[in-house]
């Protein structure tokens, strides 16, 4: 926690990231002390993420995707902040990755992650079991689309559950590269069996396995997904805002009610 009492976010950026600020002010709104840190400083002084409560990787095109979505950021994490962030994953700080962030994510082996009860390896990062990978039609999908909410373990999407209209449940998606896969068929369904999905999306976007649109960790507190929650803060940015029902746009928007949902977790675990 922050002096102020405040849970402390730790937003990494680095060449590319282009959604940080929005993840800034995700976790703002949230009621959290944010420090957006460039992936480089962290690598010389991992000391940020010892104090993080809560750690966004944002989306964007880090080092240019050059090779692969997220390779080159994540290749980076795995190599030079394993410890610090196995040992905040340990200590049970909540992670998100958006987008560019999921991928990275995945790549570096905290996602979906090993079964409950199973720690991560703590000199090495795991390989890596699913990917994201080039959307069915082969082309870049920039549109908002339906989300589901699926069970209540992740504690970024607990809150999202019969609460929204369909037409209020919606978030933006801008990428390339969004197809989830798993290695194999039955990694798949231990994905699926372990309670690893936290998000589907309510049509086939892009080809993704079971449509799936997000996956959390055993402890559901390290969460990825495609779609774009801090671009869905206010209500004024929906497509279509003011033909929604006036009372399907009270209180926060699902992409806000993502990190305060997050952050309230945060507190509890906290305040004991």
């Amino acid at each position: 926690m922050s002096d102020g009492g405040k849970p402390r976010a730790l937003v990494l950026r680095t060449v590319g990231t282009n959604c940080d600020r929005e993840l800034v002010r995700a976790f703002a709104l949230a009621g959290c002390a944010v420090d957006l840190v460039h992936l480089d400083r962290l690598i010389a002084d991992p000391a940020p993420i010892d104090r993080a409560d809560l750690i966004g990787f944002p989306g964007g095109f880090s080092y240019g995707d050059d090779i692969a979505s997220g390779r080159i950021f994540a290749a980076r994490v795995r190599e030079r902040l394993w410890p610090a962030l196995r040992a905040a994953a340990g200590r049970g700080a909540a992670m998100i990755g958006v987008c560019n962030g999921f991928q990275v994510l995945v790549q570096v082996g905290l996602l979906p992650g090993p079964d409950a009860g199973e720690p991560l390896p703590p000199d090495r990062a795991p390989p890596a079991t699913v990917a994201l990978t080039d959307n069915a039609g082969g082309r870049f999908i920039d549109r908002w689309v339906g989300v589901e909410p699926v069970g209540r373990r992740c504690i970024w999407t607990s809150g999202l559950a019969g609460r929204f209209a369909p037409e209020a449940m919606m978030l933006p998606i801008a990428h390339g590269e969004g197809r989830f896969v798993a290695r194999d068929e039955a990694t798949l369904a231990a994905v699926e069996a372990g309670g690893h999905v936290a998000l589907r999306y309510a049509d086939d976007v892009n080809g993704s396995a079971n449509r799936i649109a997000g996956v959390c960790d055993a402890s559901g507190r390290i969460f990825g997904l495609m779609p774009h929650p801090e671009r869905y803060l206010d209500w004024n940015r929906h497509p279509f805002w003011t033909r929604l029902d006036p009372g399907a746009r009270t209180g926060p928007t699902p992409g806000r009610l993502i990190f305060e949902s997050a952050a309230s977790a945060v507190r509890s675990v906290a305040a004991g």
